[in-house]
């Protein structure tokens, strides 16, 4: 079976607000995230596709969990992590030119957005929730 590896970024803002992204030809929002490249560790993927889908720098905080699922015949790993920004956003540099628009979205409206995965609401939610959150930047 083929395998993808990728890691994901969960950013909150001092307003409680999820950094998230939306693809071109969707509706679907999900946390930022991407494929880990040749030699790269998933921490460094994680900061790079944060910074090439949303224009942000950001730093991790802390793993929160590995999601293993299977989709269309490929097993996916994906390491998520909890990271803050670090300064303002560059704006999208998407190499894939797949990023339609990056934006802050309250927990508030969670439950009605389209979710390109769904079963990441519960992991935003979670780590929000999680002890010891730093989401002040």
């Amino acid at each position: 079976m083929k395998e993808w590896f990728g890691a994901a970024g969960v950013c909150f803002n001092e307003k409680a607000e999820v950094l998230m992204v939306r693809s071109k030809n969707s509706a679907a929002w999900a946390v930022p995230s991407g494929g880990i490249e040749n030699g790269e560790s998933p921490e460094a993927c994680c900061i790079r596709e944060v910074k090439e889908e949303t224009g942000y720098d950001v730093r991790i905080i802390q793993k929160l969990f590995l999601k293993e699922t299977e989709i269309q015949g490929i097993k996916v790993t994906t390491h998520y992590f909890n990271v803050e920004k670090t300064g303002e956003s560059a704006g999208i540099a998407d190499p894939d030119q797949t990023i339609a628009e990056a934006a802050w979205k309250s927990l508030a409206v969670l439950d009605h957005l389209e979710h390109m995965y769904p079963e990441d609401l519960k992991t935003i939610q979670q780590a929000y929730e999680r002890p010891g959150l730093k989401t002040r930047t």
